[in-house]
């Protein structure tokens, strides 16, 4: 900091605040910036969730898919089945059909379902090509449309990287490997015509190789193994509460697991409206954003830990609950996180707060002056961190990295804001994917200016009194 004056600095960050940073000479972060706000332009739309289903052949991994379909009723559900993408044969190939392997890797057009899976993340419905196994052709094709939620199924779903990194969930059937015999044996010789011997050549020849040697490794990139398949009905359930949580979520949160978007209610949204409202007087902007803040604080803090502690009751009786996280402090980016404060208060008796300013020196080549005042033994304590406004994610990613310098863990910052862009959000959880981000609304996102929108304003301008005449 050298001789410059604190009393400079916070003067000087009296001017507008974006989350932190004034816009001059921004031009190192921009192209960040942008390409998070193209990434949300072009998503719009409710993302989809997608889930992948593996496992063997005849592992039951259709009754799990149907299981769950049929308990998500009231959504919109696809089921996209990756023997829909087997390869035409050729007509060489076709003579000699029964030595195909159609349990490799290279049996798949993966090419085709990617094409099919990212026009339905994009909402646009696509024609799935139906295989015939009698003909071993791709003759007819059924038009799908846009869900809520596509379920991709097939005994190597996740073999592709590219196909894995489109999944939201990602489970495996485990069924005994005589099971699956027994049942392929019924499925082929009953569904597909095809003798005996032939189904059972191909088992060791092919099927059992295939599953030892592609199947099986990909158990590994599974989320949930289910054994015994569809009669594991507890394990569905709670797949399906799971998915239902999820859909209920933000599309951000499906992507960041460290995201947090408290519940909105009518009261929640009421008070939204008022703080938005350019009309609204300072007495209401102040009293409304109090109540809010208080929410995301009150929200902030149940990520923190706790132990197990019991107590006695008036009654004599033994009450079991928990103790509060002990090693705990706030720091407030200066100036809109100060208003931030009082609620931390109110919540965390005595609890100490630190500040840090970041302010954009012009004709400096972008470097940030900063300024902070911080608990001496910070690195052993959890941190919240305060800004009503996360927008470009600039100021955040100063003051997480200020944090880190100083010891704190990055598992132990939770950041703390009214309402978040969503290429802010994506700034700073790709940059720190260890923090917790709680917020209470997320936005549709900035403007040419780096405003948030449709956003609420100079936050610190309008809590404090301080708008321009």
């Amino acid at each position: 900091m050298g001789s410059t004056p604190v009393e400079y600095l916070i003067e000087s960050s009296t001017r507008a605040h974006y989350s932190g940073f004034h816009m001059d000479g921004m031009q190192a972060m921009n192209s960040q910036v942008g390409q998070a706000t193209a990434s949300v332009n072009e998503n719009v739309h409710k993302q989809p969730f997608i889930i992948g289903v593996a496992g063997g052949a005849a592992s039951g991994k259709t009754t799990v898919c149907d299981m769950i379909i049929k308990q998500l009723h009231d959504q919109r559900v696809v089921l996209v089945n990756q023997d829909s993408f087997y390869h035409n044969l050729t007509t060489e190939e076709l003579t000699r059909a029964h030595e195909y392997n159609f349990d490799h890797p290279d049996a798949f057009d993966n090419e085709k379902l990617l094409s099919v899976v990212e026009m339905l993340k994009h909402g646009r419905a696509v024609d799935i090509p139906k295989y015939d196994f009698r003909s071993y052709k791709n003759n007819v094709c059924r038009r799908v449309n846009p869900s809520d939620v596509i379920i991709l199924e097939g005994i190597l779903i996740f073999h592709d990287p590219r196909v894995r990194a489109m999944m939201n969930m990602k489970i495996f059937v485990d069924t005994d490997a005589d099971v699956r015999l027994a049942r392929r044996i019924r499925r082929d010789t009953g569904e597909k015509g095809r003798d005996i011997s032939i189904v059972l050549d191909q088992y060791s020849k092919f099927v059992k190789p295939a599953f030892d040697d592609f199947i099986l490794p990909t158990k590994k990139y599974a989320d949930i193994i289910i054994p015994r398949g569809g009669d594991n009905h507890v394990a569905i359930d709670l797949i399906v509460q799971h998915i239902r949580t999820k859909l209920g979520q933000h599309d951000l949160c499906k992507i960041y697991p460290n995201l947090y978007v408290i519940h909105s209610t009518f009261q929640i949204r009421g008070m939204h409206t008022l703080i938005r409202d350019a009309q609204s007087t300072k007495h209401d902007f102040v009293f409304y954003a109090d109540r809010l803040i208080r929410l995301v604080v009150e929200h902030g803090l149940g990520h923190l830990p706790f132990i197990e502690k019991q107590v006695v009751t008036p009654t004599e009786s033994v009450y079991t609950g928990v103790d509060f996280c002990k090693r705990l402090c706030g720091v407030s980016i200066i100036r809109s996180g100060e208003s931030m404060e009082n609620a931390l208060r109110a919540c965390c008796k005595g609890i100490k707060i630190g500040k840090i300013l970041l302010i954009h020196r012009e004709g400096d080549n972008g470097q940030q002056l900063i300024y902070e005042k911080l608990p001496q033994d910070i690195s052993d304590r959890h941190v919240l961190l305060l800004d009503p406004i996360l927008g470009t994610g600039n100021s955040a990613v100063q003051a997480i990295s200020l944090l880190l310098k100083k010891g704190v863990p990055e598992a132990n910052i939770i950041f703390l804001n009214l309402i978040s862009a969503p290429q802010g959000v994506h700034v700073v959880c790709r940059r720190f994917p260890r923090i917790k981000i709680v917020t209470s609304e997320i936005e549709t996102g900035l403007n040419q200016e780096f405003r948030v929108l449709p956003g609420m304003g100079e936050f610190g301008d309008r809590y404090f009194g301080t708008d321009d005449e």
